[in-house]
């Protein structure tokens, strides 16, 4: 992680050794600068997160410096403590008007420059956390546009061919598979987007009910044989074989979660595989289930970072990526209070892995929250 860097503008360097001194305990990356020119020329080489800025300098006074820095959009969000002997309002005045952040006076007290200084970084660090956060959404909304806009033309194409009295009837069915799968990918985009949303502003509540998981898995794989029988995959479940509990879950939720990792699973995997659907029941009442496919498999340094929100496993071409998906999963599995995992599937492939607690012994005083 990138040390907060502080640029110390003064024409004295005595004056920067007693900052430095004042801030050794504090790890920070200091630099230096003995005028206002050579601060804003090297503005790009030391990339400050903060300046410490004389008022009193020759040639260019402070107060410039700060004005044009200010002028840069570049670097207007950087935050500017104007260090000076001046104490009358009017002088204060006018280094906030020029743009200044905040103030401290000469001679430097050590508590006060600390203080600051944490406050203005924090502040940097805020900002720049809000940028991150910004340019996530926007590169957001450009993969949501590209992954909306590629089904739904698929859609319209399909239907467009299918009205026209040319179009043989022998291949209709065929095409009416691919309008399907089409018209299903986009309601998993779509609900995903919502279901997110309402999972992190709390509006959400899970609706707990007894849930035979067998009869559960069985429904979600009925809704892929279409789309999975196109790649030749096959879908293969390995369940228990004796009569099996109900457990307490949201089953709308669960269905879409295992929606979402088989719909992953068929993405990824190799034409004439197959995708594996285990459910397994642990002695301590736990219910433990495995989506497991022969694709790319997921690098070890991804495992634990895509689950997050935009996060994106192998590129491939021509599929969908736009990394909500495993996000939902994970706020819905947490939600149970369970917990949702990535492995290798040696030798080739990967094993999505959902261990939900056992809810039924849960306090019913939890279940509506």
């Amino acid at each position: 992680m990138k040390k907060p860097s502080v640029l110390i503008i003064d024409d004295e360097p005595d004056n920067f050794d007693v900052l430095e001194t004042l801030l050794n305990e504090r790890d920070y990356q200091l630099y230096y600068a003995a005028n206002g020119q050579e601060a804003i020329a090297s503005l790009d080489i030391f990339d400050p997160d903060l300046i410490l800025l004389d008022v009193m300098m020759p040639g260019i006074d402070g107060i410039e410096v700060c004005r044009q820095i200010k002028a840069m959009s570049k670097w207007q969000a950087v935050p500017i403590v104007m260090v000076t002997a001046l104490n009358s309002k009017s002088d204060l005045a006018q280094c906030l008007n020029a743009g200044a952040d905040d103030f401290i006076s000469k001679p430097v007290n050590a508590i006060e420059l600390r203080a600051r200084v944490f406050s203005m970084l924090r502040i940097k660090h805020q900002y720049d956390h809000l940028q991150t956060l910004l340019k996530l959404r926007e590169d957001m909304v450009k993969m949501v546009v590209h992954d909306l806009r590629n089904p739904l033309a698929g859609i319209l194409l399909g239907l467009e061919l299918l009205k026209s009295i040319e179009y043989p009837r022998e291949k209709q069915q065929s095409k009416l598979t691919r309008i399907y799968s089409s018209a299903q990918e986009l309601q998993v985009l779509i609900d995903d987007l919502l279901q997110i949303s309402l999972l992190e502003s709390g509006k959400i509540r899970l609706n707990y009910t007894e849930v035979d998981l067998c009869d559960l898995i069985h429904s979600v794989l009925s809704n892929f044989e279409a789309i999975a029988a196109q790649k030749n995959l096959s879908l293969v479940t390995q369940l228990p074989e004796a009569p099996t509990k109900k457990v307490s879950v949201d089953a709308t939720m669960i269905h879409r979660t295992l929606d979402n990792l088989l719909s992953n699973a068929i993405k990824f995997s190799l034409s004439n595989s197959k995708i594996i659907v285990n459910l397994e029941f642990l002695t301590s009442g736990d219910a433990k289930i495995q989506v497991i496919d022969f694709g790319k498999g997921v690098p070890d340094k991804l495992r634990h970072n895509i689950f997050e929100k935009y996060e994106i496993g192998t590129l491939m071409p021509e599929i969908s990526q736009i990394g909500l998906g495993l996000a939902f999963c994970k706020m819905v599995i947490e939600a149970h209070g369970g917990e949702i995992s990535v492995s290798s599937n040696q030798p080739q492939g990967a094993i999505f892995q959902i261990t939900l607690g056992n809810i039924a012994t849960l306090n019913p005083s939890l279940l509506d929250n």
